[in-house]
C-alpha cells in the first residue's frame, strides 16, 4: 500500500517541477545582457533608407576626380586632332668643295625652303570624329563603373539589413539557451536530472554565445562596409520594415535602359570613325614647298617651287580599313548578344523576385504560425510530463530555423532587386545619366 502512495507522491512532485519549468519557458524574458543592443549601434541615429544610402554614395564617389580628368583629356584629344600639320623650314647647302678644292664661297649654293603638307581626303575631320568617339567611350565606361558601384552599395545595404535580422535571431537563441541552462542546472543540483544534462546545456549555451558574438561581428562589419562607401562612420540605423518590404516584386520593370549597351555602341562608333580615318589616310597627302636659292658666285637669287605626292602603288591602306570595318561589325554583334542576354536576365530576376516575395509571405503566414503553435503545444505537453527538455528545445530550434530561412529569403530578394535595378538603370538619375530605352 505504501509503495503506490510513495510513487504517486513522487509523480506529483515531478509534475510540479515540470510545470514550473514549463511556465518559466513560456514566459521567457531575455536577460538584460542579451537584450541590450550591440555596443556602437546608436538606436537614436537617423534611419538610412536605400535612396539615402545611394545618394550619399553617389555624392562622394572617389572616381569622380578621375572621371573629370579623363573628360578633360578627351577634350584635349579632340582639340589636338583638329590641328593642322606643322610646316617645315629647310636649309640646303650644295656644291660644297672637298678639302683643297678651292674657294668654298664661290662654288656653294644655298636654298632656304618653306614646306607645307596638305591633308587630302578629310583626314582632319576624320581624326576629330575619332577623338570624339574615344572620349564618348571613356564616358560610357565611367557610367558603367558608377552604376556598378551603386549596385555594390545596394547589395551592402541588403547585407547590413540581413545581418541585423540574423543578429536578432541569434539574440533570441541565446536568451532561450541561457534560460534553458539555468533550469537544467537547477534540476541537476536537485538530482532530478543526470550530470550529462547539465554539461550538454553548458555546451549549447557556449555555442549560442559564440554564434551571437559572431552574428554581432557580422552586423558590425556589414554596417562598416556600407558606411565606407561614403567614407563615413556607421552613424545610422536601419529600419527592419525596409527589410520586410517586398513591394518591388509587384512592380513591373520598365524598358531596360541602354546604359550597358552604351560601351558597345561607343566602340561601334569608334570603329566607324576609324574606318573613315583609314579611308582618308588611303588618299595620299600632297606636299608643296617654296624656297629661295642663293648663288654665291654672282650673288644671284632664284625662286624654287616644288611639290610631291606619294604614289599609291603598294600601300593603299586596305587592310587597315578592313580591320576597322570588322571591328564595327563585331561591336554590332556584341550589342545584339548583350541585349538578348540582358532581357533574359531581367525576365529571370523578375520571376525570382516574385517567387522570393511569395515564399517570404508564405513563411510568415503559414510556416511561422505553425512553428509557434508547435512550441506552445510542446511546452504544454512538457508541463503535463509528456515531453522532454529536448522536445522543447527542438521545437524552439525549429522555430528559429524557420525565422532564419525567412531572413535568408528576404536577403536574397534584396540582392536580386539590386541586380535588377542595375540592369534597368533604376538609379541612373542619381548620377545625372541619360537613359535611352
Amino acid at each position: 500500500m505504501k509503495t503506490p502512495i510513495a510513487g504517486s507522491a513522487g509523480s506529483w512532485v515531478r509534475l510540479a517541477a515540470v510545470s514550473a519549468l514549463a511556465l518559466s519557458l513560456a514566459a521567457w524574458p531575455p536577460t538584460a545582457a542579451v537584450a541590450q543592443a550591440p555596443t556602437g549601434l546608436a538606436a537614436s541615429a537617423p534611419s538610412l533608407s536605400l535612396d539615402r544610402a545611394l545618394a550619399r554614395a553617389a555624392e562622394v564617389d572617389p572616381g569622380l576626380a578621375g572621371l573629370e580628368a579623363r573628360t578633360r583629356a578627351g577634350d584635349a584629344a579632340v582639340r589636338q586632332a583638329d590641328v593642322r600639320p606643322n610646316p617645315t623650314l629647310g636649309l640646303m647647302l650644295e656644291n660644297l668643295p672637298t678639302l683643297g678644292g678651292g674657294n668654298i664661297i664661290d662654288r656653294t649654293e644655298t636654298t632656304l625652303s618653306y614646306e607645307q603638307r596638305f591633308e587630302r581626303g578629310g583626314d582632319r575631320s576624320a581624326r576629330v570624329a575619332l577623338a570624339r568617339g574615344e572620349a564618348a567611350l571613356v564616358q560610357a565606361e565611367a557610367a558603367i563603373r558608377r552604376l556598378d558601384r551603386l549596385e555594390q552599395v545596394q547589395r551592402a545595404w541588403a547585407e547590413a539589413l540581413g545581418a541585423q535580422a540574423d543578429l536578432e535571431i541569434a539574440r533570441e537563441r541565446l536568451a532561450l539557451t541561457e534560460r534553458f541552462q539555468t533550469e537544467v542546472q537547477r534540476r541537476v543540483d536537485m538530482a532530478r536530472d543526470p550530470l550529462f544534462a547539465g554539461a550538454r546545456a553548458e555546451a549549447e549555451l557556449a555555442q549560442a554565445q559564440i554564434d551571437f558574438d559572431q552574428a554581432e561581428i557580422q552586423a558590425r562589419l556589414a554596417r562598416a562596409t556600407l558606411g565606407r562607401f561614403w567614407i563615413g562612420a556607421s552613424d545610422f540605423s536601419l529600419d527592419p520594415a525596409d527589410f520586410e518590404d517586398t513591394s518591388a516584386a509587384r512592380e513591373v520593370a520598365g524598358a531596360a535602359a541602354e546604359i550597358d549597351l552604351a560601351v558597345l555602341a561607343a566602340q561601334r562608333d569608334v570603329a566607324r570613325a576609324r574606318v573613315s580615318l583609314e579611308q582618308a589616310r588611303a588618299t595620299p597627302d600632297a606636299t608643296v614647298s617654296v624656297g629661295v636659292r642663293h648663288f654665291w658666285d654672282g650673288q644671284d637669287l632664284g625662286l624654287v617651287v616644288g611639290g610631291s605626292i606619294p604614289l599609291g602603288r603598294y600601300d593603299r591602306n586596305e587592310a587597315a580599313i578592313d580591320r576597322a570595318r570588322f571591328e564595327g561589325v563585331a561591336a554590332e554583334a556584341d550589342m545584339a548578344a548583350l541585349r538578348q542576354e540582358r532581357e533574359r536576365e531581367i525576365a529571370r530576376l523578375q520571376v525570382l523576385l516574385a517567387s522570393r516575395a511569395l515564399e517570404a509571405q508564405r513563411i510568415a503566414n503559414e510556416t511561422l504560425p505553425q512553428a509557434e503553435r508547435a512550441v506552445v503545444l510542446v511546452r504544454e505537453g512538457f508541463a503535463r510530463g509528456g515531453f522532454t527538455y529536448n522536445d522543447v528545445i527542438a521545437a524552439q530550434t525549429a522555430l528559429l530555423a524557420t525565422k532564419a530561412r525567412r531572413v535568408a529569403v528576404l536577403k536574397q530578394f534584396h540582392i536580386d532587386r539590386a541586380r535588377l535595378d542595375r540592369l534597368t538603370g533604376a538609379h541612373a538619375d542619381l548620377l545625372g545619366l541619360e537613359t535611352r530605352s
